[in-house]
Formats: C-alpha cells, sequence, structure tokens
C-alpha cells in the first residue's frame, strides 16, 4: 500500500498509464545526478520542458559533509561571484533529475548560489525506478524527517564555505519537497522564507515522519508562501484551510504566510516536463516565488 503522503505524485500521470518501464527504456533515462529524467517520471513532455543553459553560471555535482557521509548535490551559480543569496531547492519523489537541475539553473540566473541535495540518496537511487509504487515503497517512504533536516542543516553550511552568504537563505520545494519546506522554515531559524510548492500538509504522526506542517506552523521562523491547485485531488483544500489557521494563530513568521491556490491547477503544476505542467500558474508561480524571496531578503 502506498503511503499516504505520497500518494499525490501518483496524480500528474496519464490516467491509465503504466509506470513500469523496460529496461532499455530505464537505461536511457538514467544519468548523472542532475543529467535525464528519473524513469517513473514518464511520460516526458519534450514540448514544454524547459532548458536553461548553463553559460555564465557555475554548474555541476559538488558532495556535502554530512557527520561523514558524502551526500551528493547540484548546485548552480553565476560564475566568478561569492557573497550570493543562497536556495536550497528540494525535489520531488524523483529525486534530483534534470527538471530539479534546471530549476536550479533558473534561480542562479536570477543572481542566487542554489543547491539541490540528493535527500534519498541513503535509501536508494530514485532515478533508477520505472515504476511509482516501488519508488515509494523502496525508497520515498524510508526517510525520516530528522535526516532530512541534518542533511539540509549540512547544505547550508557547504554553502557558507562556498559562496553564499547564509544571511540570505531561502528554500523552495515541489511535492515531497515541498513538504519539506514548511518542515525546515519551522526548523531553521536562517530561513528568511520559504516557498513551498503544493506540498503536503495533514497526515498521520510516524516514527519517520512525527511531526507535518500543520504541527509545526505556529512556529515558523522564516514565512511561506504556498502554491497549490484546486485541482490537486491529493492534497484537499480543506488541509489548506487547517494551515491557515494554524498559521493565524502563530508566529510573526507564521501570520505572515499566504497561500495562492490556482483553480484549475492539478498536482505538480510546475513539472514542465510532465503532462501535469499548466504553463500560466507555473509562470506566475516563479514570479510570485522569486518576489517573495526578494521581499523578505533573500536576494
Amino acid at each position: 500500500m502506498l503511503d499516504e503522503r505520497h500518494a499525490q505524485d501518483l496524480d500528474a500521470l496519464l490516467p491509465g498509464q503504466s509506470t513500469e518501464l523496460g529496461a532499455t527504456r530505464r537505461t536511457a533515462l538514467k544519468a548523472a545526478l542532475g543529467v535525464g529524467y528519473a524513469a517513473a517520471a514518464a511520460p516526458l513532455m519534450a514540448q514544454t520542458a524547459i532548458k536553461t543553459p548553463s553559460d555564465g553560471l557555475t554548474v555541476g555535482e559538488v558532495m556535502i559533509d554530512v557527520n561523514g557521509f558524502k551526500m551528493p548535490a547540484y548546485r548552480a551559480a553565476p560564475a566568478g561571484r561569492t557573497g550570493l543569496p543562497v536556495v536550497l531547492v528540494l525535489s520531488e519523489i524523483f529525486g534530483v533529475h534534470e527538471y530539479i537541475a534546471d530549476t536550479t539553473r533558473r534561480f542562479a540566473k536570477a543572481g542566487y548560489l542554489a543547491i539541490a541535495p540528493e535527500l534519498f540518496v541513503r535509501q536508494g537511487d530514485a532515478q533508477s525506478y520505472g515504476e511509482i509504487a516501488k519508488l515509494i515503497a523502496e525508497v520515498v517512504s524510508k526517510v525520516p524527517d530528522a535526516q532530512v533536516l541534518g542533511d539540509l542543516d549540512a547544505t547550508v553550511k557547504w554553502a557558507a564555505a562556498n559562496g553564499g552568504d547564509v544571511s540570505k537563505l531561502g528554500v523552495t520545494g515541489f511535492c515531497w519537497g515541498g513538504r519539506q519546506v514548511w518542515l525546515y522554515a519551522a526548523h531553521n531559524p536562517a530561513v528568511k522564507a520559504g516557498v513551498a510548492w503544493y506540498g503536503r500538509l495533514v497526515g498521520d504522526a510516524t516514527p519517520l515522519s512525527p511531526k507535518h506542517p500543520v504541527d509545526v506552523a505556529a512556529s515558523l521562523k522564516g514565512p511561506v508562501l504556498g502554491l497549490y491547485g484546486a485541482a490537486d485531488t491529493g492534497i484537499p483544500l480543506d488541509t489548506v484551510d487547517k494551515m491557515k489557521v494554524a498559521l493565524a494563530t502563530g508566529s510573526p513568521a507564521a501570520k505572515a504566510s499566504t497561500f495562492v491556490v490556482y483553480p484549475d491547477a492539478p498536482h505538480a503544476f510546475h513539472a514542465d516536463y510532465r503532462p501535469s505542467f499548466r504553463k500560466e500558474p507555473a509562470e506566475d508561480g516563479w514570479k510570485r516565488a522569486v518576489a517573495w524571496f526578494k521581499q523578505h531578503g533573500v536576494a
């Protein structure tokens, strides 16, 4: 049975689609960190996938030390510059594949040191799975929230030592990563602002996920902009309402947080390489995300 908190990732797939790919197809899609699309993310929509060039940027894989463990991450930044504002980019269940790498390059083009850590690496290779249900069961559902928070702390430390100004720290993420945005904005006092794209807000307490965004909403350290779709069947609008209530009684950062809900947008509407992509909400959300970071000192 699918872990409930990840089930919405299935909604962006075409109805009736088989998520099992043949060995040849998986081999063709599997590549190095940030290169190529994850196997389980098919079908791929080449006509809408955005390709951000790396000219003028320093890009590629780096290794981040987490208490002796070497965690890979994709980094993009304006070449030759230091003192850069920092944005952590947190992936969907598919890990740091081409879409996430491209998103970091978009932030780098806007003047940021953007870093996307591979947060599933201890549990498995998310990009190699051709079946979403198996990916969730064998990898994603086994990732402890505490591990993610520690990995993000280590990523911030790496950024501070490699050209980033972590007094200007932001975090953004998509689906699974969107949920983690809320948790990290409550965890790290250095977070100036977060942008959560359709991350799940409620759930049952488990040993690996003892708290969910609604449980930590009142203690946010930095305000979060939530970008959600009214047609997202995995995130009912009443859970957004519950989150709003929790935010309204919390810290100044909690009270400064807000939501934008796009009326006809499904889950994963920003994912330009998938059938769920919706151009207008995706572009509007991106503009709002960049403006939100600037408004709250991440620039």
